[in-house]
């Protein structure tokens, strides 16, 4: 299911601009939970975004052939624990229902009980499967639906009032790692975040999810840089990004650097009881954000208040001086 290789564009559409889920709201950021309905159509000054959990967009192809890239140089990248078959399945139930209805000229889906045959039309695919039996998929459950999606889906079991990360994907990854964290439970994942631990933000956080419902659900959004247009920002591939980040000259900012937004949706799966994040990342460079110039004014707010922990902490530290003075000469006169 190796999809042939597609070179990522080199500028976002406007269109693609216009459905960017540009995460500040006001010149100022501070760390919060920010979780909204999934199916609230959110407006972003020019145009809107969301209201669904799956998202198609025009970067489908190159997405797609950079997952299989980066799942045959290292497999590890994907792993489920022996519990979390049923979840897998949920997930293939979940986004080929979903992408067959909210996508129809890409995806069709036709089912009789257990049994689906499915059609992704972007990538040439036709397969007949019965959901729970293995044997009818070439790929493992979670594997096979995840090479066609352009999320990385994280997986929770739910144990003695405790989730638990057992099982997911992740191919584009904002400096973690799927290795180091699977088994790990919900407060054990958030312990380095600054301030959010006084501010009781994570334990309310997992108290949400502990009452999340099937058909019910929600997203927030978190934001960090990455120079040049790298999904895989992942602790394995550290060596060859982490660098970039200290040669930024400010003359470079709006070619290189980028706005990158995750879109973190939770869902509850009603068989397995676990609960899937898909996490749809999205870049945006620099020249294309001071097209918006209400984005431009609020960047620079977020940018010249952003408090010190949280620079470090999302791995702003070398990032957001050329960002600073970029913006302060660009923006200004951003048409």
């Amino acid at each position: 299911m190796t999809p042939t290789v597609a070179s990522p564009p080199a500028v976002n559409s406007r269109e693609a601009i216009e459905g960017f889920p540009f995460p500040f709201d006001e010149p100022a950021y501070m760390y919060s939970t920010n979780i909204e309905a999934a199916d609230i159509v959110h407006d972003n000054g020019v145009g809107s975004w969301g209201g669904r959990v799956w998202h198609v967009d025009e970067h489908y192809r190159h997405e797609i052939a950079e997952r299989a890239r980066i799942l045959e140089a290292d497999p590890g990248r994907l792993q489920v624990l022996p519990h979390m078959v049923q979840a897998s399945w949920d997930v293939v139930e979940h986004a080929t229902d979903a992408l067959a209805r909210e996508y129809p000229q890409h995806f069709s889906l036709q089912r009789e009980g257990e049994r689906l045959e499915w059609t992704n039309h972007l990538l040439g695919l036709e397969q007949q499967l019965v959901l729970g039996d293995e044997s009818s998929l070439p790929l493992a459950p979670l594997e096979w639906i995840t090479r066609q999606l352009q999320e990385d889906v994280e997986l929770l079991d739910e144990r003695g009032d405790e989730l638990f990360f057992d099982a997911g994907i992740l191919t584009f990854g904002a400096d973690w790692s799927l290795d180091f964290d699977l088994g790990m439970s919900f407060l054990e994942l958030h312990g380095p975040v600054p301030r959010v631990h006084e501010m009781g933000v994570i334990p309310r956080a997992h108290k949400f999810l502990l009452r999340l419902q099937p058909g019910h659900d929600y997203r927030r959004t978190n934001w960090t840089f990455t120079v040049d247009r790298r999904l895989d920002t992942t602790t394995e591939t550290y060596d060859e990004w982490g660098p970039d980040r200290a040669r930024l000259r400010v003359e470079d900012v709006g070619e290189r650097l980028h706005l990158r937004v995750e879109v973190q949706h939770f869902v509850r799966l009603a068989r397995s009881n676990a609960v899937m994040f898909p996490i749809h990342t999205y870049l945006l460079r620099f020249d294309e954000l001071v097209t918006v110039p209400l984005w431009a004014q609020r960047m620079r707010g977020v940018i010249n208040t952003l408090p010190q922990d949280l620079v470090d902490y999302k791995g702003l530290t070398r990032t957001i001086g050329p960002a600073r003075a970029w913006l302060a000469e660009r923006a200004g006169a951003a048409p």
